[in-house]
């Protein structure tokens, strides 16, 4: 029996989770569980689970803390969106508890901070996005050294097969109807610019140590194939699944073990499997990615922090779908050359990189 501990339970990945959990009642069990600032639904959940809760929104990052201390649980999932979830993320490693990671933030902007604090305090991490979930567990299968390359897929978004022109006059409720997957607005939107896919090279890069060149991006818009390794004798490995993140999460719970479970098994008959390039030039937030990563320093920090500010403008009808992209371009002309050291630092590039994407505006 695993006690784990949710934070962002409100959201998608919480959401997720805490349904496996009613299911694998004899497996799992709900240490406690956090929102930013449904108190509502945190009351009913602490209620259903008989757990304890922190509202994050008045309590902030010691509810957090004094959660973790009073239920110690065995497994935190971070299902945090946005920034908001690296700290988070580090009082986790902190405390030597195991980190099923949601929080892509956490990797792009302070992944060097992160890894060092998992390796003195002995503590695993275990992605949970669909698409590193696969890498690692296909890794994990092939052993690193035979891995000469990661595949990561893509749907493409709602906008695949758009114009130029078209890509022009896109509204934020296009952008919101994204084809195979129901997740959040701020993640979806994402999707549609491939600046979610840019956040996911750069994750792959640091969480499996490999640089820009032998990351690649494919998109395939079934969603099926999660992601592909390619070993030093050129083969494929696929690993494929219906397109819902219970599966990633459950992963993520029972590591190192793989366990039977409720959900429903993959069935190969009657689908059908595509794969094309990326069109960069007309979606640039995934080069724009690239790039970032290539630099490295704090440029994956102002990249994010940019792509932030520009998708929240874009929500509140400030400035045009193509705009997301030209507001992270200007902000990552600018000097991020120099790597942080600490956590204090990480957070001065974004909020430079956020001021410098305010002025863009």
């Amino acid at each position: 029996m695993k006690k784990v501990l949710v934070l962002g339970a409100t959201g998608s990945i919480g959401t997720s989770t805490l349904d496996i959990i009613r299911n694998m009642k004899d497996d799992f069990s709900v240490a406690g569980v956090t929102a930013n600032s449904n108190q509502s639904k945190l009351t009913e959940l602490e209620k259903e689970f008989g757990c304890k809760s922190s509202l994050t929104k008045d309590e902030g990052i010691d509810g957090i803390k004094r959660l973790i201390d009073a239920t110690k649980p065995d497994i935190v999932v971070n299902g945090i969106a946005g920034s908001a979830g690296l700290l988070p993320s580090k009082i986790v490693l902190d405390s030597k508890i195991d980190l099923a990671l949601a929080n892509k933030e956490t990797v792009v902007m302070a992944w060097p901070l992160i890894k060092k604090l998992a390796d003195s305090n002995d503590t695993n991490i275990i992605p949970v996005d669909s698409e590193h979930s696969a890498v690692f567990c296909l890794i994990n299968q092939c052993q690193k050294k035979n891995v000469s390359e990661i595949i990561v897929t893509a749907s493409g978004g709602p906008f695949r097969n758009y114009s130029k022109e078209q890509l022009e006059k896109v509204t934020l409720s296009d952008a919101l109807k994204h084809p195979t997957w129901n997740m959040g607005q701020k993640i979806t939107i994402d999707s549609a610019t491939l600046a979610n896919k840019g956040l996911e090279v750069i994750e792959a890069t640091r969480l499996f140590d490999m640089d820009t060149e032998h990351v690649k991006v494919v998109v395939h818009p079934q969603s099926l194939v999660h992601s592909i390794v390619r070993t030093n004798d050129g083969m494929l490995y696929a690993q494929i699944s219906d397109p819902d993140m219970k599966h990633p999460i459950f992963q993520s719970l029972v590591y190192p073990e793989n366990k039977s479970n409720y959900l429903k098994p993959f069935d190969l008959f009657d689908h059908e499997l595509n794969f094309y390039k990326p069109r960069y030039e007309d979606f640039p937030m995934l080069s724009y990615a690239y790039s970032a990563a290539n630099k490295n320093g704090g440029y994956t920090i102002a990249f994010n922090a940019a792509n932030e500010v520009a998708v929240d403008a874009f929500v509140n009808s400030k400035i045009g779908f193509l705009d997301i992209a030209k507001i992270t371009e200007k902000v990552l002309e600018k000097d991020f050359a120099a790597t942080p050291s600490d956590f204090e630092q990480v957070f001065e590039i974004d909020r430079l990189a956020r001021k410098y994407a305010g002025e863009c505006l």
